[in-house]
């Protein structure tokens, strides 16, 4: 398990929960506003924290309720399981966050019983992923893990970031009918980290967010904007 960092307190990251984020080092994509840049081109830059981390927990037990497992992309974790056993032994809900490219690693974690709430990136529409992940994304394999959640029975939700010079309101409306019916979908803010894989990059203003949000909402009644 090769775990590069984790913040020790969030309001945010787990619905409902007081938590601790773990942020795993490596990703199959090259999302060029990827705001976490530097665990992508040098997965390994630091030392790995796991026993540290796990230290850190067992301290925690009781003030904090919940572990939020993300990236880079965790799936890429061969023990990504027994990292999370670990965390769910001591009481943790565990939220994993994935960007949907390795449907069979996905099924067999929502198969283990050891996942209380999962987040998955959307980056695009089908004809938008190869742009928004830098690589040559097959829709389908994004399809079938959006449809492996939405059949599990665990509570999930999809959120794509917007990007000024990445995402159209086509995009969205797109978005909009692939996802069509679900229930949690959040338009995220996109803010310059400074840390990014590319360049030339934007916000959209207030109202251009609520022009993307009006392309989803036929599809998606109770998606909003986060952030």
């Amino acid at each position: 398990m090769n775990v590069q960092g984790y913040q020790k307190l969030t309001l945010l990251d787990f619905p409902g929960r007081t938590a601790c984020t773990v942020f795993t080092g490596g990703c199959n994509l090259r999302c060029p506003f990827c705001h976490n840049g530097g665990l992508v081109r040098t997965p390994l830059a630091e030392p790995n924290r796991t026993a540290e981390v796990l230290t850190f927990l067992s301290r925690r037990v009781g003030i904090l309720d919940g572990v939020c497992v993300t990236g880079g992309e965790p799936l890429l974790q061969p023990d990504l399981l027994d990292f999370l056993k670990q965390i769910k032994d001591m009481g943790y809900a565990v939220k994993l966050d994935t960007n949907g490219s390795l449907p069979d690693r996905l099924a067999a974690a929502l198969q283990s019983g050891l996942i209380d709430y999962v987040a998955m990136d959307v980056k695009s529409s089908p004809a938008g992923y190869p742009l928004a992940t830098g690589s040559d994304a097959d829709p389908s394999v994004y399809d079938r893990s959006i449809r492996l959640l939405r059949q599990s029975g665990i509570p999930h939700e999809f959120r794509t970031t917007a990007v000024g010079g990445i995402h159209t309101p086509a995009d969205f409306a797109a978005i909009g009918e692939w996802l069509r019916g679900t229930e949690r979908y959040f338009i995220q803010r996109f803010v310059d980290s400074g840390n990014l894989l590319g360049a030339g990059y934007t916000p959209f203003s207030d109202e251009e967010m609520a022009e993307l949000l009006n392309q989803v909402k036929p599809y998606i009644p109770h998606a909003e904007i986060r952030g």
